[in-house]
């Protein structure tokens, strides 16, 4: 009697697991045998080059794990439309916050550029041409940080001011140095 309560007590856990372990043993023989027949597929006809498939065996891995996962948390009770809510809500809030941190990331990233590449120095005089009728800022470079390049002026009427020039501005525009 009691070894009777007791399995009726994990019957459910039990089942449970076992349909967690189905649907993971589905979902890998059903990737494996999807992406060698990609593979095959590739090899025998030669329709798409290696380039191609690599990436479209790599997402039909993504595609199948994930349905996977899903089925899984369905089955552990959570609701695909918590999931889905959340997944939503993270991934607007995520957007929100790149596009508002998008010029800095790109004024960072591209003082990085400066710093490897070195399309100029301290020291250096650079043009930033704003277009071919107009004359752009023009100015003796003298300090470099994350978000701007620090130009002293040199035209006669504001003779040594201080430009400030987003480090973005310099791969957007065409710029000329003078050593």
């Amino acid at each position: 009697m009691e070894q009777l309560e007791l399995l009726v007590a994990w019957r459910e856990p039990l089942i449970r697991a076992g349909q967690v372990l189905l649907i993971i043993l589905l979902a890998w023989i059903a990737q494996r045998i999807l992406t060698r027949a990609i593979s095959r597929l590739g090899e025998r006809y030669s329709l798409l080059p290696q380039e191609v498939l690599q990436p479209l065996r790599g997402l039909l891995r993504w595609l199948i794990m994930g349905s996977a996962f899903m089925l899984v948390l369905e089955r552990l009770g959570v609701s695909a439309t918590v999931l889905w809510t959340a997944l939503t809500g993270f991934t607007a809030v995520a957007a929100v916050a790149f596009f508002a941190i998008w010029s800095v990331l790109s004024n960072m990233f591209c003082a990085l550029l400066i710093f490897t590449m070195g399309p100029f120095r301290i020291g250096d005089t650079v043009e930033v041409i704003d277009s071919a009728d107009k004359p752009g800022v023009k100015g003796r470079v003298i300090a470099i940080n994350l978000f701007y390049t620090t130009l002293q002026d040199l035209a006669e009427d504001a003779a040594g001011a201080l430009l400030q020039v987003p480090n973005s501005l310099f791969f957007q525009k065409s710029v000329r140095r003078w050593r």
